[in-house]
């Protein structure tokens, strides 16, 4: 759902091409480093079932490769599988060729390729395994295949005059510029490249310029030929806020979560989400919308506001991560999708007056969590792995004498409950040792006050210092791995101990000696 599946976003242009002699020596180490077994290459529906045994076979035979690492049965796996095999079919006899990774099964071409983090999408170009093009998230085999011809040649049409423009019934990036060889172009380009859902034209025509009162090197975001929002040009301009500026006002100033607008609101750049929980069957429903909307609008580009119905049973599991139940509605969540840090607006009004307060105090940093928390267990600490909530996590954790280190999990998750057997294992193994904790907590019930740097399950260990540290385990999920981590990392903490200690010690003698100075000057007075 929104943050579990969020995730962020995270788009890098990278390099293209490579030189024809390091490809030939790219392509002869891989293939003395492909692995022993079936290199046989599959497909089902045109697109290539890719594994571990033939994934650099199928870099060697074809010049350009999409990739998609998906996760089985989600919707966003079944939309884009759907894309792909229309997409294969249309692109049969091109240099292009697609293929998927299934992340559940190709764990170690997976961990060997960093597939689980976005992009999802990736084009591996020349044989070159290293550097793969990030791919915007296809809504639609179109998406995939105007994305090509996009960075194939012109990324956008030429409008030579405003009948073009009326006749259009879709959303329209529009860019207006006096020379086409400006290096505005090139950032327009780009954006079009990124962005291959919508459609991007140029123009020069002054009967266009004339309709929307042109003066400058603008680019227009237009519905029906009718202006959205217009984006002036800047010799600082650069892609990245220009993919911004379009990703946000091609959306509403609120728009309302369900199966339609989900992997919108996942796929937008702006991380910062304002979620409103409202039954739109209530008497004061429409009060509370508008001050929503006024409030959406002053924070365009900085916040994205949501709209949730709890009253829609599809929101239920939405609902449930941000523990949210139908009668406490109306209220006001704020979550940065980086961090998963929730920010709970603290009044039963909500006028726009009021929102606008609580979304800046947000931005200026000065809001505050609002931490919830189960109860602390009476036995939390009786068991090997012991069992902390949101009321305790930062007292044992920090514990400066303690190395702790904390499996938090989401519990309806089967990636989080398969590893409560070797968490056990883990919490035998240092028994004896009174120094080190291992312990987890529930991320559903417990508001954690703390990045954990990814989406859960998520390994973190605190050392035992006095600086509160945390150390965000990436490794293999096996018991000597995970030995082999904390003693590592306790090595490390010890010798930045013996440093914190030797620097509290003189702090400490240097205030002995001003208090025994300060001694002897009022004595001598």
């Amino acid at each position: 759902m929104l943050s579990n599946h969020m995730g962020s976003v995270m788009r890098n242009l990278l390099i293209l091409g490579v030189g024809a002699f390091y490809l030939c020596a790219l392509v002869a180490t891989d293939t003395q480093s492909e692995p022993h077994g079936d290199t046989t290459l599959t497909e089902k529906d045109g697109v290539l079932q890719l594994k571990k045994e033939h994934f650099r076979r199928a870099l060697r035979e074809h010049k350009q490769l999409l990739v998609h690492f998906y996760t089985p049965f989600t919707k966003e796996a079944h939309r884009v599988s759907a894309a792909f095999k229309d997409a294969a079919e249309a692109l049969k006899g091109s240099e292009v060729k697609l293929g998927v990774v299934d992340v559940s099964q190709e764990k170690d071409l997976v961990k060997e390729l960093d597939g689980t983090r976005h992009p999802m999408v990736r084009l591996y170009i020349s044989g070159d395994i290293h550097n793969p093009v990030p791919c915007p998230d296809p809504q639609s085999s179109a998406s995939i295949l105007t994305w090509f011809k996009r960075r194939a040649g012109s990324a956008a049409d030429l409008i030579a005059d405003l009948s073009q423009l009326e006749a259009s019934e879709e959303l329209m990036v529009v860019g207006f510029f006096k020379e086409l060889t400006h290096e505005y172009v090139q950032v327009f380009y780009a954006a079009a490249v990124d962005l291959p859902d919508i459609h991007f034209a140029l123009t020069q025509n002054e009967e266009i310029s004339r309709k929307y009162s042109l003066t400058q090197d603008v680019v227009l975001l237009l519905k029906k030929s009718e202006l959205i929002k217009a984006y002036r040009m800047t010799p600082q301009t650069s892609n990245k806020e220009l993919v911004l500026f379009i990703s946000v006002y091609k959306m509403d100033s609120v728009t309302e979560y369900n199966g339609q607008t989900a992997s919108q609101i996942l796929s937008s750049p702006v991380l910062n989400h304002a979620l409103l929980f409202v039954n739109k069957s209530s008497a004061d429903f429409e009060e509370i919308s508008s001050a929503f909307s006024i409030a959406a609008e002053e924070f365009r580009m900085k916040i994205l506001f949501v709209l949730v119905n709890v009253a829609e049973s599809r929101n239920g599991r939405l609902m449930e991560y941000f523990r949210v139940r139908d009668f406490e509605a109306p209220l006001i969540r704020l979550v940065n999708l980086t961090d998963h840090v929730t920010y709970h607006l603290p009044s039963d009004t909500l006028t726009a007056e009021v929102i606008q307060e609580f979304c800046q105090s947000y931005l200026d940093g000065t809001a505050k969590p609002k931490m919830q928390s189960e109860p602390i267990p009476e036995d939390w600490d009786q068991k090997p792995v012991k069992e902390l909530v949101g009321m305790n996590l930062e007292k044992v954790a920090f514990n400066p004498d303690k190395t702790v280190f904390v499996l938090f999990y989401l519990p309806y998750s089967k990636a989080s409950s398969t590893l409560f057997p070797l968490w056990e294992e883990l919490a035998e193994a240092f028994r004896e040792q009174e120094d080190v904790v291992i312990a987890r907590i529930d991320a559903s019930a417990n508001d954690i006050n703390m990045s954990t740097q990814g989406a859960y399950p998520s390994f973190c260990l605190f050392p035992a210092l006095y600086t509160e540290r945390m150390v965000v385990y990436r490794g293999e999920k096996k018991l000597k791995d995970l030995v082999r981590f904390v003693d590592k990392e306790m090595e490390k903490a010890k010798k930045h101990r013996e440093k914190e200690d030797e620097e509290r010690r003189k702090y400490k003698e240097a205030q002995e000696e001003n208090t025994i100075e300060g001694r002897e000057t009022k004595d001598e007075l």
